[in-house]
Parts: structure tokens; C-alpha cells; sequence
């Protein structure tokens, strides 16, 4: 990285406007308002490494504002994620105050307000994560934004250094050791996200609850797609698998289990119904979610103890209506 602006080569008069300027075109756009009426001292330093933007920032005390109106004008949603090198940074954002003191990570969302306070002298690393390579839900990253973190254990302590190395070395990586340090990069913050909001439902029987209703309704709505299970739905609902089994031990049935059980019902009640034209069993099978049909046979027969065709023969000819077997199959 090369410096981007360093005060000290700029007029006294000019050196704020000159920061002003750099800060709104290298970070995003803000107001810095210095502490001292003296001269304002700072440096400031940039580069790329593939998607991320990655800063140094080394200036006297000052405090930052983002609002509305700076948004406005730099509205693609970025996610700052940052390292207290020396001095202190007191974070304000969604409601949350926090402060970072030396060595600790913090983390905000420019695509909402914000207020920095740096009461001396300091010095940060920032990375700027576009939200778009991030996949994770609004949810999540509403929980780790305004938020800061001690980096003596867990996967802060993990992502700290990679971050440190990401911010120093920037320009010293190829083209393909740079796409795999940022996915490094975003796979743990990542992490790191997950770890929280699983954390903030796991306290909150609430959201817990919330959660598995959601969980229910996401596995009724994707039953027709054969890549359906327990990893499927943990991504879509941005925790980790080992948390969605945990999820479900008050549930008296496993994820995967109660995928397979949904799906047979649905089979059950199409093998049942009366029509002029009536699917295939494999076609029924398919619709469902079952790619193999001598797998879905042997589940078939495993739950209603009959294979799929005499199951349908025999409720055709008992003349059993829909109504029925919906009957047979909630029970």
C-alpha cells in the first residue's frame, strides 16, 4: 500500500478539507470534526486485495458521523470490519454502544448511521466487506453491527491475525492467492457472525422458537427439491448445522428425518387421489423430492408398511377418499 494522504505535506489551512476528501473517497462519506483547535495530523493509507477495500488510518483524536445524507451518496452496503491497533474507538449503531480498546475487533454497517468517537491520538485497520460476497441474512448482521469483540479467543482471535495480514501485505499477492485470502477472509467473519446471532437466539427463547417455525415452513416449501437437507437449511437460515441439530432435540425427530417424513405424506396423499389421469409412481415420487425410486420404495414401505403401488391399489379400491388419507397421513 502507498499512502493516500499525509497531512504533514499538506498546508495547515488546507489539511482538513484535504482529509475530508480522502476519507469520503477511499472509506465512505462522513463528518470528522477534530478534537483540537490546532492543527489536524493524519495519514492515511489504502489498497484492494480483490473485493475488499482495506485501510490504514492514523490520525489525532477526532470524532466521525454518518448519517442519512451520507448514505445517500455512497448506497452500496459495505460492512466495516475493524482492528484497534493503538488509542480507543467508542462505536455507536443500532441502538448499541461499545468500545474498542487496543488489539480488539470492531464492527459496523455503513449502510446505516454511525458515530465514531476516538478520544486520542489512534491508530485502526479497516476492511471493508461489500454485503453483497456476504451470504448472510439481514437478521445476522443486524446482531454484529455497533459491536465489538476481545480477540484472546474464539474465532475473533482466528480472524485478527488473517486480517492484520490482509490490511500490511495487501499489495504483495498474486491474482490467485488473493481470491483465496479473501475467502478466507469472508468465510471467517462469517463464523464469526454465525457464532453471534446463534448466541443471541440461544439466549432468547423467543427467537428460538420463532426460529424453528420458520424452520418448518422453509422445509415445506422446498420438499420438490431433491438438494433439500439439514445443510440446505442451515444455510438458508444463516446457523450452523451443529446449532440446527441442537435446535431440534426438543423436537423428538432429527432434520433429516422429519424432511423424509414430509415428503412421504405428500406422496401418500397423491397415490391416494382419484383422478382421471393419474402420475406415475416415480413421477409422484420425483415431485416429492425422491430422486432414486427404489430408495423411495423402501422408505415407502418402511413407514406405511405397504409398497407405494399397493398402497395406491388399496386405497383406490377401498374407495378411501382424499379427505382420509390426508387423515392417515397427519397421524
Amino acid at each position: 500500500m502507498s499512502p493516500v494522504l499525509l497531512t504533514s505535506q499538506i498546508p495547515e489551512e488546507q489539511r482538513l478539507v484535504s482529509w475530508h476528501k480522502a476519507v469520503d473517497r477511499e472509506l465512505v462519506p462522513v463528518t470528522v470534526v477534530p478534537h483540537d483547535a490546532g492543527p489536524f495530523t493524519g495519514r492515511l493509507v489504502t489498497d484492494r486485495v480483490g473485493t475488499l477495500r482495506v485501510t490504514t488510518v492514523e490520525a489525532d483524536a477526532h470524532r466521525i458521523k454518518r448519517t442519512k445524507t451520507h448514505i445517500a451518496r455512497s448506497p452500496e452496503p459495505l460492512i466495516a470490519v475493524g482492528v484497534q491497533v493503538t488509542g480507543r474507538t467508542v462505536l455507536v449503531q443500532a441502538g448499541r454502544q461499545v468500545t474498542a480498546d487496543r488489539g480488539d475487533l470492531f464492527v459496523y454497517d455503513t449502510s446505516r448511521p454511525y458515530f465514531l468517537e476516538r478520544p486520542e491520538r489512534f491508530a485502526v485497520h479497516v476492511v471493508l466487506i461489500p454485503r453483497r460476497t456476504l451470504d448472510l441474512s439481514d437478521e445476522a448482521l443486524d446482531s454484529i453491527s455497533g459491536t465489538a469483540f476481545g480477540t484472546a479467543q474464539g474465532c475473533a482471535a482466528v480472524l485478527k491475525p488473517v486480517l492484520m495480514t490482509v490490511v500490511s501485505s495487501a499489495h504483495e499477492y498474486s491474482a490467485a492467492a488473493t481470491g483465496g485470502l479473501v475467502n478466507g477472509l469472508v468465510d471467517l467473519f462469517s463464523t464469526l457472525v454465525t457464532e453471534r446471532y446463534e448466541g443471541l437466539i440461544e439466549g432468547a427463547g423467543t427467537t428460538r422458537d420463532h426460529l424453528v417455525v420458520r424452520i418448518y415452513e422453509h422445509i415445506d416449501q422446498h420438499l420438490g427439491d431433491p438438494s433439500l437437507s439439514p445443510d440446505s437449511v442451515a444455510r438458508a437460515h444463516q446457523i450452523s448445522v451443529r446449532y440446527l441439530h441442537r435446535l431440534f432435540e426438543d423436537e423428538g425427530i432429527t432434520v433429516g428425518r422429519l424432511i423424509q417424513r414430509r415428503r412421504l405424506e405428500r406422496c401418500a396423499l397423491e397415490l391416494a387421489r382419484r383422478g382421471r389421469t393419474m402420475p406415475t409412481v416415480s413421477a409422484i415420487a420425483q415431485r416429492w423430492g425422491f430422486v432414486n425410486p427404489a430408495h423411495f420404495s423402501r422408505v415407502f414401505r418402511g413407514a406405511y408398511g405397504l409398497s407405494p403401488r399397493e398402497w395406491r391399489t388399496q386405497r383406490l379400491e377401498s374407495g378411501v377418499t382424499m379427505r382420509a388419507a390426508e387423515q392417515h397421513a397427519d397421524g
